[in-house]
């Protein structure tokens, strides 16, 4: 029997590794794409809220209940649509959302022959003030030094 080889290597994934000042650089744009994911998420979370709202009432829903599900429907998937449109426009940079919600994503660096990823966080004062390790459990932060080693720039296999 022969084994299917093709599908181990369509999953290996080659990432760009970023340099800190390319990451500052990239900050206003990624911070813009990040607050857009934030907004459509909460967007498609509250039309979905609302159309299980509608739906859960009790009693046989009249004409005005069913048109109002139905449009909550749509405004959720559209809001899912422009979501992941917006997330593959951030994949395209090698860069990941962590949490749409609190507003947080990762950037990939090679830190000490490692990969290792700041952590862009749209509500914090300074957006690019942590990082961690890809083997670090996600709640680690590490705070960036004032003048960083300059991260290894080229591509990372993950």
């Amino acid at each position: 029997m022969k084994r299917n080889r093709k599908g181990a290597a369509r999953r290996r994934r080659t990432l760009r590794a970023w340099d800190y000042d390319h990451a500052r650089a990239a900050v206003p744009y990624l911070t813009s794409i990040l607050r857009s994911l934030r907004e459509l998420y909460l967007e498609a979370a509250f039309h979905s809220r609302e159309a299980s709202r509608l739906a859960d009432r009790p009693g046989r829903p009249d004409r005005h209940a069913l048109i109002a599900r139905e449009e909550a429907l749509q405004a959720a998937a559209e809001a899912r649509r422009r979501f992941d449109e917006a997330l593959t426009e951030m994949e395209a940079l090698d860069v990941f959302c962590l949490d749409p919600v609190k507003g947080q994503a990762l950037i990939p660096f090679v830190h000490d022959n490692e990969l290792a990823w700041y952590v862009l966080d749209l509500f914090d004062k300074e957006p690019l003030r942590f990082w961690r390790y890809h083997t670090d459990p996600l709640e680690t932060r590490r705070p960036v030094l004032a003048e960083p080693e300059k991260a290894e720039e080229g591509t990372w296999l993950a």
